[in-house]
């Protein structure tokens, strides 16, 4: 079905255009427009649904990754396999060089605890574990952490390995690894992971008990996340994650000596910065469209989901929506069909969307109503 589309500058009451004077709830630094020192080869602070970047520095230049390269194998895993399926350790698993969980060949042992042996012990075992379990091949495995980089636009990525051991064709961005930590964090078993400070396995030869390496999870208030990594080619590495006052930030360093105070500086001028603010909430009535052959012609729709974008504190924010119908809609139509997409642009860039769709019900016409019709232009 083709689409129309309609183009709006942002003026939907007050929502679209924002002037902001909004206090935390949370003890945060006196908002300092000085962007913090960032000493790191790249490094970016994203919110993470919108996408939108806050601050960066060298954001687009491929570096080496390490261990963060684990986000993704992570996601793929998750994606392709269930956490209570039980893996057996292949033999080349096994004696993995650098950071492990020390499995060994043949060990049987479930997705969920290879997952947490991965994120949180950061076992380059798991890795190759998870990868020949859930694609038959490291290499194999390496594909779809690469498909599924492109999908979501990470186009500066390329896998060789599952787990970031260094290799001069694997490779990232900050952009590109905050996009791929963001899609990640949607996933509720990932979150539930990569937020854990302890765990302790069920399943395996022997009992593993595990803490977390990443220091914003005990450090900084409201951290959940996600990933760090360090070999001698990457330097320091850390994707970190935290939410406060509705507004979840995603950071990436890489090549970073001081990975952590440099994360935790990022985060505090994120949020002592910048607020989320609500530019369309679901069931707001967005457009009204026709129907053909319904009883009736014109249908209200509204929007599916509430859109919330990061604005900085005290500025104003130039939102445009631009809204794309089904053409031709005809009956019936259901409540609730999705008959379109509202995007939301925020200094013309793409920053949220979401689907369309109608608020009521509308019958086909029957034979009768046509017949009724057909003798109401006879009488006149």
């Amino acid at each position: 079905m083709t689409k129309r589309v309609r183009r709006g500058m942002a003026v939907i009451a007050a929502m679209l255009l924002i002037m902001l004077d909004i206090s935390s709830a949370y003890a945060a630094p006196e908002a300092d427009d000085k962007e913090p020192d960032m000493d790191a080869g790249g490094a970016v602070l994203i919110e993470k649904d919108t996408g939108i970047v806050l601050l960066s520095k060298n954001a687009h230049q491929k570096l080496p990754m390490a261990s963060t390269t684990k986000i993704m194998t992570a996601l793929v895993v998750i994606e392709n396999c269930s956490l209570g399926e039980t893996v057996e350790v292949a033999s080349k698993a096994y004696g993995v060089e650098g950071s492990s969980m020390y499995l060994k060949a043949g060990e049987k042992i479930s997705v969920e605890d290879l997952l947490y042996g991965l994120m949180l012990l950061s076992g380059n075992d798991a890795a190759v574990a998870l990868a020949i379990h859930t694609a038959g091949s490291v290499e194999a495995f390496a594909a779809l952490m690469n498909k599924r980089a492109e999908s979501i636009g990470a186009r500066n990525t390329h896998f060789v390995t599952p787990n970031g051991l260094h290799d001069a064709e694997h490779y990232t961005t900050a952009y590109d690894l905050a996009l791929i930590a963001a899609e990640a964090m949607k996933n509720e078993a990932f979150r539930t992971i990569v937020a854990s400070t302890y765990h302790k396995s069920s399943t395996g030869s022997l009992v593993r008990y595990m803490k977390n390496k990443n220091k914003i999870l005990w450090e900084y208030e409201g951290g959940c996340g996600v990933k760090t990594g360090y070999t001698k080619a990457a330097g320091k590495c850390l994707v970190f994650a935290a939410e406060r006052n509705g507004m979840s930030l995603i950071g990436v360093v890489l090549r970073c000596q001081t990975m952590f105070p440099t994360a935790k500086a990022m985060l505090d001028y994120g949020f002592g910065l910048y607020s989320v603010q609500k530019v369309i909430s679901a069931g707001d009535v967005i457009v009204r469209t026709r129907v053909l052959k319904g009883t009736k012609t014109s249908l209200a729709a509204a929007a599916k989901d509430d859109i919330m974008i990061p604005v900085k504190k005290g500025e104003r924010a130039c939102i445009k929506t631009e809204i794309m119908l089904d053409e031709g809609l005809s009956a019936p139509v259901e409540l609730g069909q999705e008959i379109g997409t509202l995007k939301v642009f925020v200094n013309d860039k793409l920053a949220a969307q979401t689907s369309i769709v109608a608020c009521e019900s509308i019958a086909p016409l029957e034979y009768g109503h046509y017949l009724k019709k057909l003798l109401g232009m006879w009488a006149a």
